[in-house]
C-alpha cells in the first residue's frame, strides 16, 4: 500500500525539479532566505541594510513614477552603442591580427599592453576629453570589449586544424574562399565565447562608467542613492543589474554560444571543459 500510495508522487517531484522556472530560480531562494533573515535580525543597522520588502516596496515606487524604466532605458541605450561599436571594432581587427603576420607581430605587445589596463584607469582622462557625456560612456565599454574579443578571435583562429586549410587550398579554393569557408566557421565557437566574456566585461564597465561619469542610468541611480542616503535604491540597482544580465546571458547569449559550439561539432568538448 506505501508502495502504491508513494509511486504517483515521485515523477511530480521529478519534474517540478527538473522544471526550468525551479531550476532557475532556485538557487535564488536560499540567498534571498539569508537576505530576509539578515534585515529581520538587523544584524546590520537598517540604514545600512535594506531587506526584500524594503527593496521590493522601492522598486513599486520607482516604477509607478517612471524613474526607473528611464533609467533602464539609459543604460540599455548606452550598452547597445557600446556593443555595437566593439564588435564592429573587435572582430574586423581579431581576425587581421591573426591572420596577417607581419600585422600581429607588430601589435600583439600593443593588444597584450592595453588588455592589462583597468577601463576604469581611463576614465579620468576620458572625462577631460569627452566630458560628462554618451561619447565618454561609450568608449570604456568599446575599450573594455574589444581588447578580450580580439584575443578570442586570434585563439579561434590558432584553433583551426590546419589540414582543413591545406585541404582546401590543394581543392583549389582561393585565399578569400579558406577565409569565409575554413578559418571563419572554424574559429566561431572561441568568437562565440569572445563575444559573450566581452559584453560580461562591458556590462561592468557601463556600471563603473555610470557611477563616475553618468547623468542617467542604474550605475547613476545607486550613486545618487548613496549620497542621498537611500540605502533601498543601492540594493534595487545591484538586484536589477544582476537580474538583467542573468537574463541577457540565459535568453541570448548562452544559447548563441552553445548554438555555435554544438554547429561546429564542439559538443564533446565543451561538456568535458565544464
Amino acid at each position: 500500500m506505501a508502495a502504491l500510495s508513494t509511486a504517483p508522487t515521485m515523477p511530480v517531484w521529478r519534474r517540478l525539479l527538473r522544471s526550468g522556472t525551479v531550476r532557475t530560480l532556485g538557487p535564488f531562494v536560499p540567498v534571498v532566505a539569508v537576505w530576509w533573515l539578515l534585515a529581520e535580525f538587523e544584524v546590520f543597522p537598517r540604514s545600512f541594510f535594506a531587506g526584500p520588502g524594503t527593496v521590493l516596496a522601492t522598486l513599486g515606487g520607482l516604477l509607478e513614477k517612471g524613474i526607473l524604466p528611464g533609467y533602464l532605458s539609459d543604460s540599455l541605450t548606452r550598452l547597445a552603442y557600446g556593443v555595437g561599436f566593439g564588435l564592429l571594432i573587435g572582430l574586423p581587427l581579431g581576425f587581421a591580427v591573426a591572420m596577417i603576420g607581419r600585422l600581429r607581430r607588430f601589435f600583439w605587445p600593443i593588444l597584450l599592453f592595453f588588455q592589462a589596463i583597468a577601463d576604469i584607469a581611463w576614465l579620468p582622462i576620458v572625462i577631460v576629453w569627452f566630458g560628462f557625456s554618451l561619447t565618454a560612456v561609450t568608449f570604456v565599454i568599446v575599450y573594455t570589449i574589444v581588447f578580450p574579443l580580439m584575443l578570442s578571435v586570434v585563439a579561434g583562429v590558432e584553433q583551426v586544424p590546419r589540414e582543413l586549410v591545406r585541404a582546401a587550398r590543394s581543392l583549389g579554393a582561393g585565399r578569400w574562399r579558406v577565409f569565409v569557408e575554413v578559418i571563419v566557421p572554424g574559429s566561431l565557437p572561441s568568437v562565440a565565447g569572445g563575444i559573450r566574456t566581452g559584453l560580461g566585461y562591458g556590462w561592468r564597465a557601463l556600471v563603473a562608467a555610470e557611477i563616475i561619469v553618468g547623468t542617467s542610468g542604474i550605475g547613476y541611480m545607486m550613486f545618487d542613492a548613496r549620497r542621498v542616503g537611500d540605502i533601498s535604491q543601492v540594493f534595487l540597482g545591484m538586484v536589477v543589474l544582476g537580474a538583467l544580465w542573468y537574463a541577457l546571458d540565459a535568453l541570448i547569449l548562452a544559447p548563441f554560444e552553445r548554438a555555435t559550439v554544438e554547429r561546429w561539432g564542439m559538443v564533446r568538448r565543451l561538456e568535458a571543459d565544464g
